[in-house]
């Protein structure tokens, strides 16, 4: 199928608002290089479960297409329409499937040697897109939070080092409440800047109590009868033997929340397919609380972008072969602590790269603390980067510091 073939018809099992932006746009789809089409409309398709900050760049990128004359988009597009295309490829039903056709695009590129050129016109046309439509002003500078370590009484691993060059290090901290002081902060954030999906906790044990309903929870002990029902349906089609990890990885990408246990209402839809997606997505999250904190730290701020994330590891089972992983899910896990500090270290400077990657982050700011110790890290505009305090403080006293 060529672009210039679709029809509104085609549209038909979307979501309702995918539908319909898509029905809306069709004009512009039809215009578009064969490339940039399914790409396109692989973002259009999950539009319903898409969290406010992504359907804001959907719309704002559809804007900045419609508004170029056709030759400004013809120039605009130049780098797209010259990538060459098999006819296996152009013959697949790419509108109904663009996530399968996204997947067998990467591959073909990569074969045919077109892939570091695809790369260089997409980096062009995000810079473009940024240019021409300026984000508006956020209503307070963002504010992560890391905690990590819960369980380690005696530590000899040198915390911080990779986040130490760009904040101060705090070897005094008071932890009395310090979780308490921290939770609390993510609650008042998020009732003083009222955002939907705006404010984060993240946990890697059980959720953690809130006063208000501003903060979106996610939990990896909350979501063990949706993990054990994924590991289940996993080993199940090793069993069967459906195919290698090609197949086991379409199998994942069109697992639906009704599958796994968990409601697709409209309410729930959003949270709920996030959720999923970070189990089937992520490579260990099914498995591991601290690669399950992680990956879901990185996707909340790559696609909620929130003012305030705050994600707390917690110790992961000991390594076990694959195997038992997946057939054997019941089985008493051994927890590591002293082996997750090291992960959830990492953990955390992986979380502050995400939250740099984000717009307003020369005014944000970042606090990792190692859970009822005395170590800290701040990292913000007032902080002087690679420098060390002694100074004793509690953690409501070095956040009023930090944001």
């Amino acid at each position: 199928m060529l672009p210039r073939e679709i029809k509104a018809a085609d549209f038909r099992h979307y979501p309702p608002q995918a539908r319909q932006l898509a029905i809306d746009h069709l004009a512009l789809l039809q215009a578009l290089p064969a490339v940039f089409v399914p790409i396109l409309l692989r973002e259009i398709q999950t539009y319903d479960w898409k969290f406010p900050a992504e359907r804001r760049d959907l719309e704002r990128q559809l804007a900045y297409l419609g508004s170029l004359s056709a030759g400004e988009r013809q120039q605009v597009m130049a780098g797209f329409a010259r990538v060459r295309l098999s006819s296996q490829l152009e013959d697949l039903n790419w509108v109904e499937a663009p996530a399968d056709y996204s997947a067998q695009l990467s591959a073909y590129l990569w074969a045919s040697h077109q892939m570091d050129g695809f790369r260089d016109t997409a980096e062009d046309f995000t810079k473009r897109l940024a240019a021409t439509a300026p984000r508006e002003p956020l209503p307070t500078p963002r504010l992560g939070i890391v905690v990590l370590g819960q369980g380690v009484t005696e530590n000899t691993y040198p915390l911080f080092r990779k986040l130490r060059p760009h904040g101060v290090y705090f070897t005094h901290i008071r932890p009395q409440d310090g979780l308490r002081t921290l939770l609390d902060a993510v609650d008042e954030r998020s009732k003083a800047h009222p955002v939907s999906y705006g404010h984060w906790h993240i946990d890697g044990g059980p959720k953690e109590s809130l006063s208000g309903e501003g903060v979106t929870c996610v939990s990896y002990e909350s979501l063990a009868a949706v993990r054990s029902a994924l590991l289940k349906r996993m080993d199940n089609a090793i069993r069967s033997g459906i195919g290698g990890p090609e197949a086991m990885r379409t199998m994942l990408s069109r697992m639906r929340p009704e599958e796994l246990g968990l409601s697709d209402s409209t309410q729930e839809a959003v949270l709920n397919r996030f959720q999923v997606s970070v189990l089937t997505d992520g490579s260990g999250t099914q498995f591991f609380s601290t690669t399950f904190v992680q990956w879901t730290a990185r996707e909340a701020l790559r696609r909620a972008q929130p003012l305030t994330l705050m994600a707390r590891f917690t110790p992961r089972q000991r390594q076990r072969p694959m195997n038992e992983l997946i057939g054997d899910p019941q089985r008493k896990s051994v927890p590591d602590p002293e082996g997750s500090l090291i992960d959830a270290d990492m953990g955390a400077y992986l979380t502050w790269l995400n939250q740099q990657r984000l717009p307003g982050a020369e005014k944000s700011s970042f606090l990792v603390w190692f859970e009822d110790h005395h170590e800290a890290l701040a990292i913000g505009p007032a902080q002087p980067r690679g420098t060390a305090s002694n100074s004793t403080l509690d953690l409501r006293e070095l956040l009023s510091q930090v944001s």
